[in-house]
Parts: structure tokens; sequence; C-alpha cells
């Protein structure tokens, strides 16, 4: 399979960083083709423009959106690895949905609705946060996540969301602690993608 990894983190050193490299690790163990975009370092544009719009909607896409729609295109798999940052998602990779999950790539409407353009596709989102897991679970911040991008993003165009894996108390686990994660990662990868 053809798994693309849309990856948000400025720092080379931070825990993303590692979570990116043993993703990518345990899917190419199970012999499957990887891409990763790494918004910070391609110096990625957010901010989603006026010209952007009018551009696109008389069919001229800007080649910067053209060439990540060209990657999703031929992606299997699609996989957001990102951290938490106020209660969502960083704005570089909120700008990259903006621009590029655009209207006619990755969605239509028409007379029966909502047309979901890339159908067909597997989604997981990989996220980090701060905050301890059952404090996020009580208020309802994991489920509002999980439907802000699960659902709002993945599903709506289509994408089936198969996993969604929140790591919280970041900064604070023991050794064992950010073991577990990464043991799950190599689990969720081997369920999902063996």
């Amino acid at each position: 399979m053809k798994h693309l990894i849309i990856y948000a983190h400025p720092h080379q050193e931070s825990l993303n960083h590692s979570l990116l490299e043993a993703t990518v690790k345990a899917l190419e163990k199970n012999n499957h083709e990887v891409v990763v975009r790494d918004l910070y370092a391609l110096k990625f544009q957010p901010v989603f423009t006026e010209e952007d719009m009018e551009a696109m909607k008389a069919g001229n896409t800007p080649q910067d959106i053209k060439v990540e729609q060209e990657y999703i295109t031929q992606a299997d798999v699609i996989t957001f690895i990102y951290p938490i940052w106020w209660a969502g998602l960083p704005a570089i990779i909120k700008g990259y949905v903006d621009r590029v999950f655009a209207y006619g790539f990755a969605y239509a409407t028409g007379e029966e609705g909502i047309t979901k353009l890339l159908a067909g596709k597997k989604g997981l989102i990989i996220n980090t946060h701060g905050t301890p897991s059952a404090v996020y679970d009580e208020i309802g911040m994991t489920a509002g996540l999980k439907i802000t991008s699960d659902v709002g993003v993945f599903d709506f165009t289509g994408i089936e969301p198969v996993d969604h894996l929140l790591f919280g108390s970041i900064g604070y686990l023991d050794k064992e602690g950010y073991k577990k994660i990464f043991t799950q990662i190599d689990e969720t990868i081997d369920r999902h993608f063996s």
C-alpha cells in the first residue's frame, strides 16, 4: 500500500518526530511505500487566500496545492501526525486541510448532498498533548477531537478513519510510559496494515 504521512511539528528533536520515525519504520517493516510531507520543512503556506480561491474557481489550482493533491491522489492511506495545540490542530496543518482538501478535489455538492471524492482511502491520526488523557476523556475533549478530525475531515471527504491515537501527559511520563506509546504505534500499524 502507498502511505502518505502529513507531519506537523517544528522541532526535529520532538517526541512527534520520534513518533513519525517509528510510524515510518513500522510501515516499511510491513513492506509499505511511505511518503512523508513535513509541513514545517516544506515551509508550507497555510493561509487560504482570496487569490487561491479565485484561481481554484477558475480551474487554475495553485502549484503548491496541486503538488499536495497529487500525493493524496496516489495514496491508499493518509496519516496525520501532529500535537494538539489549544484544543485543536496546529495552524499549519489546519491550513493544509483548508487549502488542499478543497472543494472539487476532496468533496463536492450536488442534488443528493455531499459527494465524498476521496472514498476508498483509509486514514490514521496520531496526536500528542500535555493534558492527562483521563482529563481529556472526562471533559469530552477526546471525543471532540475525534469528531473534528475523524468525522469532520476524513469521513466528510470519504476517507475511512481506521484509528485515532491520542497520547496524553506528554512531558510528564516516565520511561515506561513513553515506551508504551511506541508499542501502541507498532501494534496499531500491525493491526490495520500488516
